[in-house]
């Protein structure tokens, strides 16, 4: 069986370690992507099945990716998961407006991000 892939698009290198190591823990394949563009290409060349998108990204923000994402036909079966720092009400709507499946609010409990990631892959 294939393991799933994961990319995680975030430029906060601590942030990256943590949800690298976390995720390849289970089993997920993962990349990196540390800016809006280099998310887009992972996007493109490594075909994740879901992506923690962080919305304070370097060239191009998390919503323009989501947005991005979800233009694209061929990336209709892409899971976006967006994290941040901001839990302000009018942000989630937003990322939900643009299509995103879940949001998850930093720091997180690595435990409820688990569940959400497991639960969007249907496992």
């Amino acid at each position: 069986m294939m393991s799933k892939r994961i990319l995680i698009a975030d430029d906060e290198p601590n942030i990256v370690i943590s949800l690298e190591f976390l995720m390849q823990s289970q089993g997920y394949e993962v990349k990196i992507a540390a800016n809006g563009d280099e998310a887009l290409r992972q996007v493109d060349v490594f075909k994740p099945d879901l992506i923690l998108l962080d919305i304070m990204l370097p060239l191009r923000n998390g919503f323009e990716v989501c947005q991005k994402i979800r233009e694209n036909p061929a990336w209709n079966g892409v899971k976006v998961v967006m994290l941040t720092a901001k839990g302000r009400e009018s942000e989630v709507t937003k990322g939900l407006a643009l299509g995103a499946d879940a949001y998850i609010t930093k720091p997180f409990a690595t435990n409820e991000l688990l569940v959400s990631v497991r639960s969007l892959l249907g496992k």
